[in-house]
């Protein structure tokens, strides 16, 4: 099959092979020209294209026009190409955590250039890395932290072995804050809808509410059957107040909204015997009614294990809910902190 040759890559012809070509072309030249079947012959010779065949002969043309000795010799042997610059990546270690950080100050540091850098991390001489910031823990952390974790180790009477705490009358609580708002969002929109107009008294100040969430282990049937969600609910930690002005919207009086951005040890106790107590009593599933322990952190609103009000109305209708602190600096004890916030704030 004949194969065309603009369909063939390109070759690189060498100095010989021009020089060839270039004497051929002398020998069937008429007047110091060629005809167009000479330069279509000569190129299908050397599997070239005829344009290659034509600059051979122009530049060669050029040269006897100035008295020149005729050299048709590539010029690709002068292209100078960049040697590859060789770096020492064990010293990489000793630049400082804070400039290796971006691109930009390790390539300065290693005194190379920014394409470079990007193109050496593709190769895989240097590896990208996210650190996260740690919790700096004392012996009395770390102490307290073992405690913890060995009081949810259990021994069973018939094995030896020991299992982890099944902790279905656990429920984990925490405060987080939640902005009612962005100040840029991402929607997808069908054609011909129109653009959702937002509005906000300040991007900088956009209004953000706290509120308490309180999750336990769900619990299944032997067939797999979700019989409780472990959703015990999620409080804002909000108030009614009347407003002050009447205005185009409302009247003086008006029972408005309002955050509280104050919530001290009465606010989490209000909120704890009013709401969460109510919640556990109207969702909690009524085959087990023994200890109840409700896991918080050790922020300073929260109230004491041994808070007597709360104590007094934990125990009514024959529940008995408990309160109990996780390990100083530990929010990976706890649930909510752990997964549960950080799939609401991605939301």
């Amino acid at each position: 099959m004949e194969i065309s040759v603009n369909s063939r890559k390109k070759p690189n012809l060498t100095n010989d092979q021009r020089q060839c070509i270039y004497q051929m072309l002398l020998q069937q030249s008429v007047d110091g020209g060629l005809k167009s079947e000479t330069t279509k012959d000569v190129a299908t010779l050397f599997f070239v294209s005829a344009r290659t065949i034509n600059c051979i002969w122009l530049d060669a043309k050029h040269q006897l026009q100035h008295g020149s000795v005729v050299d048709v010799s590539s010029k690709r042997a002068n292209v100078i190409i960049q040697k590859r610059i060789q770096i020492d990546y064990t010293h990489v270690s000793q630049i400082p955590l804070r400039c290796r950080t971006t691109i930009r100050p390790l390539a300065k540091a290693i005194n190379i250039s920014k394409t470079t850098m990007h193109r050496r991390i593709k190769e895989g001489a240097l590896r990208p890395h996210t650190n996260s910031i740690k919790s700096d823990l004392t012996d009395e952390n770390k102490k307290a932290r073992l405690v913890f974790c060995l009081s949810s180790v259990t021994r069973s009477l018939s094995n030896a072995t020991p299992i982890f705490h099944d902790m279905f009358n656990v429920i984990h609580i925490d405060e987080k804050w939640f902005y009612l708002s962005k100040p840029s969002k991402r929607y997808y929109l069908v054609p011909n809808e129109d653009e959702p107009y937002r509005t906000c008294k300040s991007k900088k100040f956009i209004t953000k509410v706290m509120f308490l969430a309180a999750v336990a282990r769900p619990r299944y049937d032997s067939l797999g059957n979700e019989v409780f969600s472990g959703k015990i609910g999620i409080f804002p930690f909000t108030t009614l107040e009347p407003a002050k002005g009447s205005s185009k919207n409302r009247v003086a009086g008006t029972l408005e909204t309002k955050p509280i951005l104050s919530v001290t040890k009465e606010v989490t106790r209000s909120w704890l015997i009013d709401k969460v107590l109510s919640a556990i009593r109207s969702t909690w599933p009524r085959d087990h009614m023994g200890p109840i322990f409700i896991q918080q952190d050790n922020a300073k609103p929260h109230i004491d294990v041994n808070d007597a009000e709360f104590n007094r109305e934990a125990s009514k209708d024959g529940f008995d809910i408990r309160l109990c602190f996780q390990p100083p600096n530990s929010p990976d004890l706890n649930v909510l902190d752990l997964e549960f916030f950080w799939a609401i704030q991605s939301l």
